[in-house]
């Protein structure tokens, strides 16, 4: 479907059945297949056919959903996990090792970031963190010998900011290394990192691609466009022979455009196992259908309460890339000239406990450690998602004590701003 229009890769991509099959997608709930010889399974885990012997690597359901992510997104391979985590730890893991060197945007989702600076250094990975606005001298300095790639977060989250996608992806070509992007706030319906260089794109699905709060998920796109070959002393696992396949070499076997995820699914989710259950990647198949329609709503809900909030004496700031006071305006309208996100980050006069009180005054919005879903939620992201980070490190994500997050979901935007309007009284 490469040349449909977004709205039609939405509710049609990745599936397209023949005569007398299923029209919706088939959920495939088994953990294996038949075959009627060993031969023909042994050509599976060869890799020199294509197929399915265990769901724990691939699974028929999983990959049509991935599929439709892919023409979305404009890359030549997709996999599905079963969280976001898990596609942001695959998509480093995939390319760097034990000593290597990984440079982040330190403005990201907390979890993000104890992943990288906490859990992957006991892996022997370092990453360096830069600002999501750094110039390119300023890139280049934090590169090392052993960088393997570059990270950012198209908005991040619950900052905000919005990363200089062509900077950081002419900074990471030039030094012989792809940029990886997590799509998850923008979505390919308001941002394809692909058109600005990026390389591989990453997603949790459990946000507004599945929209419902129903299914945990997280997703891996390669846009098959970065040179693996030409940096083959880079990326050794991908460019010299892998003994546990029988010494298949993946740039040579698949190309630039299936080696990164044909070895993520043959390697990685072999041997780690984050699996996504069919049934989830059904679920999260009924909300790409209606992405395209939401995503609009969330953005146009979220555009009325920060304009109600900016005015409003009881905050002292907001944040909201789309709004033309926001500092980070001129970047959303390069980017995403048609929209961001729905979800508004702002500070309450009166510091934490004005900010907490605020929250629990709110009756359609819930306090949940959830984002970018049909019904509106808040968090108070020092005390939660971010409660693990320093002061300093707080700052540097762009976390003020007095932030609260909210997400607008699909609600009257009057109905959200009365409510808003009822619980800033209370201060």
């Amino acid at each position: 479907m490469k040349n449909y229009r977004m709205e039609t890769k939405c509710v049609q991509g990745g599936y397209r059945p023949g005569n007398g099959e299923p029209r919706q997608i088939p959920i495939v709930q088994s953990t294996t297949f038949k075959y009627e010889s060993s031969a023909d399974m042994g050509k599976l885990f060869d890799l020199e056919a294509s197929g399915y012997f265990y769901s724990r690597l691939q699974n028929p359901t999983c990959d049509t959903v991935a599929a439709k992510i892919c023409e979305m997104e404009g890359g030549t391979a997709a996999m599905l996990t079963s969280s976001g985590q898990a596609a942001n730890f695959y998509t480093v893991f995939n390319i760097a090792n034990c000593g290597d060197h990984v440079i982040a945007s330190s403005a990201i989702y907390g979890g993000t970031y104890n992943l990288f600076a906490v859990t992957m250094k006991k892996m022997g990975i370092e990453f360096t963190f830069v600002q999501p606005h750094a110039t390119k001298e300023e890139l280049q300095a934090a590169f090392r010998p052993n960088t393997k790639a570059v990270f950012g977060e198209t908005i991040a989250n619950p900052a905000l900011n919005v990363l200089d996608i062509e900077t950081f992806a002419e900074v990471a070509h030039a030094n012989g290394v792809p940029l990886i992007i997590d799509n998850t706030f923008a979505t390919p319906i308001h941002c394809r990192p692909f058109e600005w260089g990026a390389d591989i794109v990453t997603h949790s699905t459990t946000k507004y691609m599945d929209g419902h709060g129903a299914a945990v998920g997280g997703c891996i796109v390669d846009s098959g466009n970065f040179d693996w070959k030409a940096h083959a002393e880079k990326f050794p696992g991908l460019c010299t022979p892998d003994d546990s396949y029988h010494g298949i070499t993946y740039v040579e076997r698949f190309g630039k455009e299936g080696a990164f995820i044909t070895k993520a699914t043959a390697q990685l989710m072999r041997d780690f196992g984050s699996t996504p259950s069919p049934q989830s990647a059904f679920i999260l198949n009924l909300g790409l259908e209606s992405l395209h329609v939401r995503m609009k709503r969330h953005f146009e809900n979220a555009l009325a309460v920060a304009t109600y909030l900016e005015k409003h004496e009881k905050i002292s700031w907001v944040r909201f890339p789309s709004l033309p006071s926001d500092s980070e305006y001129a970047f959303a309208q390069k980017y995403m000239p048609n929209g961001t996100c729905g979800v508004i980050s702002f500070g309450v006069k009166g510091g934490r406990e004005a900010a907490e009180r605020f929250m629990g005054q709110l009756r359609i919005a819930a306090i949940e450690t959830h984002v970018a879903d049909a019904r509106s939620c808040c968090l108070h992201p020092a005390s939660a998602t971010h409660r693990q980070m320093s002061d300093a490190e707080l700052t540097a994500a762009g976390v003020s004590p007095d932030l609260v997050r909210l997400s607008c979901g699909l609600e009257n935007s009057e109905d959200l701003i009365e409510d808003i309007a009822a619980a800033l009284e209370t201060i």
